[in-house]
């Protein structure tokens, strides 16, 4: 492997840059978007049968608030009774709406940084290559056929430029490739919970109409 990254030469070393930073944010994002931290399945159910009766205490508010992030959803919904128990349903609605928006930005964090790594990695892989030619060219306009080869340039530099070339490009792709996939991937998962929490909210809405006195 260290052969390779010489062989490469400088070019390479932003990829590698590249490709440890986006295995370090895909390893965060697949811990973080577990959906018992995000969506538990059962949760809008235990809100609304503690809440029957009326509204929780602080307590109870403040362990759903640290549950996930649906959590601080239905908490912030919560919170707006506690405070004014005649808040209107626009209110309660843009509550739910404000804390929802908190949320889907905590779970869009990195996802950012991960499409831009897919976006860079070819680029970087091209200035690779492109560094290549440029030691490929330099490599066959030097003595004018006094090299080691008679009539050519230098073999040494010219396979040291294709080397430069050839490995940047796949290497390139190699990050690239992975970093788009899991991107995607990440976006469709948060797409996904998005919609679970905002129908979720939906019927607590509903539901917080009924615990104003």
């Amino acid at each position: 492997m260290f052969s390779i990254i010489q062989a490469a030469g400088w070019p390479i070393w932003p990829l590698i840059f590249c490709s440890v930073v986006g295995l370090a944010l895909v390893i965060e994002r697949f811990i973080s978007l577990k959906a018992d931290k995000i969506l538990p399945p059962k949760l809008l159910d235990e809100a609304i049968m503690v809440s029957r009766n009326g509204i929780p205490g602080p307590d109870v508010v403040t362990q759903l608030e640290q549950n996930s992030a649906f959590g601080e959803v239905l908490a912030s919904g919560f919170r707006v009774l506690t405070s004014n128990p005649r808040a209107s349903e626009d209110d309660l609605r843009s509550s739910l709406e404000g804390a929802g928006r908190m949320a889907a930005a905590k779970l869009q964090r990195y996802l950012g940084a991960l499409a831009t790594i897919a976006s860079a990695a070819p680029l970087l892989g091209l200035l690779g290559t492109v560094i290549g030619m440029i030691e490929i060219f330099g490599s066959q306009g030097g003595d004018g056929g006094m090299g080691a080869v008679p009539g050519g340039g230098n073999p040494a530099q010219l396979a040291n430029g294709i080397s430069i070339a050839l490995y940047n490009t796949a290497f390139g792709l190699m990050v690239a490739i992975p970093a788009l996939i899991f991107w995607r991937y990440f976006r469709a998962r948060v797409d996904d919970y998005l919609l679970g929490m905002e129908l979720a909210s939906e019927r607590f809405a509903r539901h917080l109409v009924t615990l104003r006195k």
